[in-house]
Parts: structure tokens; sequence; C-alpha cells
């Protein structure tokens, strides 16, 4: 099948343009960097009347200033030869804020077609948007569409395909009455078009632009970069024209388009804003300056709440299934009189490690579950503008509490949403604290400590784990703004997306990619690292024993010891499980559970009987919590480590971080514990 059509996505953060992205490619997505930046993309394909057409989902941007890596990609990408048709996803509801990149666009001199999403809050506001007038008013096609009811696709891709060749507007109608005509009378050419000053100047660069650089396709849209300074534009095409670029007119270009705005929205909105929406009265509660952190805080205990018990009701029937298949491998391999090593290999190793992390599935299921609820319903946007004040006095934005939030799920995509920040100083801050911030990985750790030492307070004690986390972050974030000495303001420009109810097919495809990240992470990084924990705990300076205390894991297990025994984990197979759970933090589990012979250590059976080990060690309640503080500090995870030194263009970087997050583990841990002693004994 043929590829005949490249589509880019391009739209506002929080336009749906994922979602209707998704509506189109499904979960058959690839995602990569784009060449030469740390910039994610993501692509997908769909067949449409026996053609197969590319598309490609564009970060999201409010413009194409180049002032950031998404604002730069984005950019080059449209500019390219890549791309055939540009789909600028519209919110209906914001339609201000949303035609500023519209303009933009429409100026690039490539075939727009624009996706008009979210109409069906548009309607509940009472309000009515002219779809006749619309396209007349900026000269591309305008097709009314909804992402998450997957309304108006087949029109939309329609369009695309149709309008392919169409570079210059079509139907242009404008009613500029009491508005001074440009005397070339561009109007029945741009959509946009500016005051007699700047268009005079427009004219002017391109004459000099068409006689030096006959290569370029769109000279008007060179010219306007060359009247803001663009630094890229200026410096690939240098025109000597001193008395015409005799300043930055930047900030007049940008009135003009707004102004325009206006225009269309006068125009094309009826009714506007006539009733008050739900949205403005519960932001009422959530994004209130004093309630809004409270309230965040107990909207993430209820998500950990439902995580303990919904999610432990569906683990009793992995475990069950867990049991049945060790049970039966274990006396397969015996009836084919396998040698006793194998057998040890195959139940203790591989089924204990990785089928005792597999019965966290459900637990790990209802987090992201819960937090692919919060994201797409638009309270997300509202934490970072509630965080906006306290991150200010760490010399940051509330945008940097975005990465931190992400960090709840995985380390690795928190630390690539540190692009959003433009000062390199602060994407470093920000990378360095986001992995304090427990993420999904840790999970398992907390559920097993937690149910076998704090029985009805489980869920106190792991939640417990996320705020310490949290404050840790924000404590380190301080310290080092305290030790900057270089005031560098920060304001928040975020959007606050309508209220909606999630999309189930957005949702069902988030969480499906977590789950399948989660499922080969078990069948790869966890397989290999039981196998290899089995193979130390099983062979020593003498060969194969049955003797753990003989192995070498033993050996070396006893000779870090010193190291763990202030912070109350001074027991070789703690410090065992905490050096394998670099590899990957679920790995701590397996590695207990290979350690201590268990076979499915998340059954009541299992917990009873590594809780009853553990005891006989001297290891308490008061060991296991600091055990869960360790491992939500200590060194970041391999994958976690690599995205760093991807982030940051060196080694240099990662080893830093992993020293820096074993210092500060080391530090809390120690004081927690000593200070733990004096209460418990």
């Amino acid at each position: 099948m043929r590829e005949d059509l490249r589509i880019g996505f391009i739209g506002n953060p929080n336009c749906g343009k994922t979602t209707l992205f998704n509506a189109f490619t499904g979960a058959k997505l690839k995602v990569a960097n784009w060449p030469g930046v740390t910039v994610e993309k993501v692509e997908g394909a769909m067949k449409y009347h026996g053609h197969e057409f590319k598309l490609v989902d564009l970060p999201g941007t409010y413009s194409l200033t180049s002032y950031t890596m998404e604002e730069q990609v984005s950019r080059q990408y449209i500019l390219s030869d890549e791309v055939d048709v540009i789909i600028d996803v519209v919110d209906a509801s914001a339609l201000e804020r949303n035609l500023y990149l519209t303009l933009q666009l429409l100026e690039l001199g490539k075939p727009v077609i624009m996706a008009l999403n979210m109409m069906d809050i548009v309607e509940k506001r009472g309000m009515e948007i002219d779809l006749h007038r619309f396209p007349e008013m900026l000269g591309i096609p305008v097709i009314p569409v909804s992402a998450r009811k997957r309304a108006g696709l087949d029109i939309l891709i329609h369009a695309a395909e149709h309008h392919k060749d169409s570079s210059h507007p079509e139907g242009l109608e404008h009613n500029h009455s009491g508005v001074t005509h440009h005397k070339h009378n561009h109007h029945k050419d741009y959509a946009m078009v500016y005051s007699d000053e700047i268009e005079d100047k427009i004219d002017q660069i391109k004459d000099v632009l068409k006689a030096n650089y006959p290569e370029i396709t769109n000279h008007r849209w060179v010219a306007l970069k060359l009247l803001e300074q663009d630094p890229e534009i200026t410096a690939k095409y240098p025109v000597n024209l001193p008395e015409v670029l005799d300043r930055s007119y930047e900030t007049d270009i940008i009135n003009q388009k707004y102004d325009f705005i206006q225009e269309i929205v006068e125009e094309v909105v009826v009714n506007k804003a006539q009733k008050a929406e739900l949205t403005d009265h519960v932001d009422r509660f959530l994004t209130h300056r004093i309630l809004g952190i409270p309230i965040f805080l107990c909207i993430m205990a209820l998500v950990f709440l439902l995580t303990f018990t919904v999610g432990d009701w569906l683990k009793g029937y992995v475990e069950l299934l867990m049991e049945l298949i060790s049970g039966t491998a274990g006396d397969g391999l015996t009836a084919l009189h396998v040698r006793p090593e194998i057998i040890s290999l195959v139940t203790d190793g591989i089924i204990a490690g990785v089928g005792g992390m597999l019965t966290f599935l459900p637990n790990i299921f209802i987090l992201f579950l819960a937090l692919a609820f919060l994201e797409d319903s638009g309270y997300m946007a509202r934490v970072a503008y509630v965080m906006d004040g306290i991150m200010g006095r760490l010399g940051l934005s509330g945008r940097a509490f975005i990465p931190m939030i992400l960090g709840f799920g995985c380390s690795v995509p928190a630390l690539m949403a540190s692009r959003v920040l433009e000062n390199q100083k602060d994407r470093y801050r920000v990378m360095l604290v986001t992995p304090f911030m427990s993420c999904s990985a840790r999970l398992p750790i907390y559920i097993l400590f937690s149910e076998m030492f704090f029985g009805k307070k489980a869920m106190i004690a792991a939640y417990s784990m996320y705020v310490i986390g949290l404050f840790v972050a924000i404590g380190i974030a301080a310290i080092l703004h305290l030790a900057d000495k270089e005031e560098n303001p920060n304001i928040l420009l975020i959007e606050l997306p309508e209220y909606k109810a999630p999309s189930a097919r957005t949702v069902a495809i988030y969480v499906w990619e977590k789950v399948k990240d989660f499922v080969t992470k078990a069948g790869t990084t966890i397989f290999l690292a039981s196998v290899i924990m089995w193979f130390i705990l099983n062979f020593g300076p003498g060969g194969y024993t049955t003797e753990m205390e003989a192995s070498f894991g033993a050996v070396l297990g006893k000779v870090i010891v010193p190291f763990f025994q202030p912070l109350g984990l001074g027991y070789w197979q703690i410090a065992m499980a905490l050096i394998a759970g670099i590899s990957a933090k679920e790995v701590v589990v397996t590695s207990c559970a290979v350690l201590f012979g268990i076979s499915n250590i998340n059954s009541l059976a299992g917990m009873e009987l590594l809780q009853g080990q553990l005891a006989a060690m001297g290891f308490g309640g008061l060991n296991a919590y600091c055990l869960m503080i360790f491992c939500l500090l200590y060194i970041p995870c391999a994958a976690t480590l690599v995205t760093i030194k991807k982030e940051m263009g060196g080694w240099k970087w990662a080893l830093k971080a992993a020293l820096f997050q074993l210092g500060t583990a080391w530090v809390v841990t120690l004081l927690v514990y000593q200070i733990g002693r004096l209460f418990v004994g």
C-alpha cells in the first residue's frame, strides 16, 4: 500500500488534538524522537478509500515563534517537504486563543484544514458558530468535529485529501467597514492583512528577497519573520534594508493579529458567553488560593485508596493463577525428572520473580486508569496553576510542576516533559528533582511492605511515600534556588481547559500503553534480573549450593551492609535487593521473592512467610518504612538514567544525578530511622 498523503496535526495544548489523532490511528502508534532533538514525535497511519495516509501528531504549541523546542520542531516540520496537509485542531470554545496559531499557519503557504473541535461545549454555553461565515474570513475549509464522539472524521479526512493542493486562500470575503484598505488590496489574497505601514514594508522586503533568494517559495512569510527579527530567518536570509528593518515589528504584528481575531469572533460567534459554565463554578474550589493544594492532595489520596481497595480485590485472582502456574510447572518438571537446579531456576527464579511482579498488575492498572481520567478531564492543568505560587518561590513557574506530576506515572516521560521549560538551568533543576516523585514502578514495593507491616494503615503508609517524595522534591528545589544568586522571574502562561467527560478511547489507549510497558518490562528486564539474582544466590566459590549463605550474593551483600546499617537496613538480603532495584524499581520485590525463596510473594501466605523470616532477622515496621523511603529516593532506574543522559547530553549529568539521589536517600532515611528509634525503642 503506497503512502499517498502526509498529514500533520497541530494545535494548542488541551485542544483535543491527540484525542482526534488517536481516533484516526487507534493504538497503532510509532513514538520516537525528532532527528537531532529530544522532542518526541508520534506517528500513525490510516487507510482511506484504498490509499494510505501518514499522520504525525506535532507537539502542542500556542505559536510558531521558535522560542521553545516544541515550537521549533513544529515549524520546521510544517515548512519541510515532509507534510502535504496541515490539520489545525481548534478548540471551538476558546477561539480567541486558538486562532492566533491558525493565522500563523495560514501565512506558511501550506494547505490548511481547520478541525473545529469541542462544539458540544459551545452548544452547552448556548452559543453558535456561523460555519458559513467562518471559512469565508479565513479562506480555508472549517470542519466541525467531535474527537471524543468520533463525529465528523470522514468529512475532515475527505477535506484534507480534496484540498491537498490548495496553498492559497479560497473564497475570501472580508467585511472591513471603517477600516483602511491597503493600496494593493491584499484582502483578496490573504486572510491576515496588516496595516498599510507593515504591508508596505512587506512588499519592499519581498522585492529584495525575490531578487536575492529565488529559491524561496513563500516570500511573504519570510518578510514577516524578518520584520519580527526572527533569529533563524534573519541569519538565513539577510537583506540590506536598514530603513525598512529599523526595529522589531513583532509586537505590532501580534497586536494586529489579535485585532483580526477579535473581528472574526464578533462575526462568527453568536450568543457569546451567555451563561456561566460549570467549569467556572468548579474552579472556584479546585484553583482556590488556599483550598487548591489540600484538594489536590485529597484527590491523590482517593486515587491510592482505589489503587489499594479495588486493585487488591482484582489481585487475588491473579495470585491464584500464579500459584496454579507455579505448582503445575514444578510438578511437571519433577515428573520429567529434570535436575533440581533447573526446577529451582524455573520455580524459585523465573516464576517467583516475574510471576510475583505480575500479581501487582491490577494495582498498576487502577493507578494509570485514575491518572488518565484526571488528565483527560482537564484537572492536571489546574494542578500546575495551583502550584504556581509555591513554585514561584523556588524560582520556577507552575509549568515546572507538570513534569513532577507526570513523575507519579513514570520518570522517563516526566523528564522528557521538562522540555516545556525555556531556561536550561530551570530544566536541569527540574530534571534533578523529578525522580524524587514516586513513580508507578515503586508501587509494588509500597504495597508489599505496607500490607505486611502496617495492616489496616497500609494505604496511609503507602500514600505517605508520595507526599514525602513531593516535599523532598520541593525542598531540594528550594535549596538549589537559595544557592542560585541569579534572579530568574518566571511567569506562568497556561491554559485551563474546559472540564469534560474523559474520552473512553483516549483513556483506553493511555492505559493500554502503560500496562503494555509494565508487562513488557516483566518479560524482559525483570525476567533477566530474576535469572541473574537466582544465579548469584545459588552459586558460590564452591559451585552450586542450596545454602544461600555460601553464595556470591551473600558475600557481596555482606561487604556493603555497613553502608546500610545506620539506616536500619543492615541485612545483606536487603542490600542485594536494593542493588538489583537499580535496573528497575520493581526488581526489589522480585529479588526479595528469590532471596527468601517465596514463589508467590504477594499472596497472603507469601507475605506471612516473608514477614516471619524478616521478623526472625530483627526487621520490623520501622525498618520496613525506612526501606520504602530509601526505595523512594535512591538512585533512579536504568531507563531514567539513560533518559537524563540523552536529555542533558552526557553521562556526567546522569552520574551526578545518581550520586545526588543516593546521598539524599541516605540522609533522609538516616534521619527517619534514628528519630523513629526514639519512639519505637
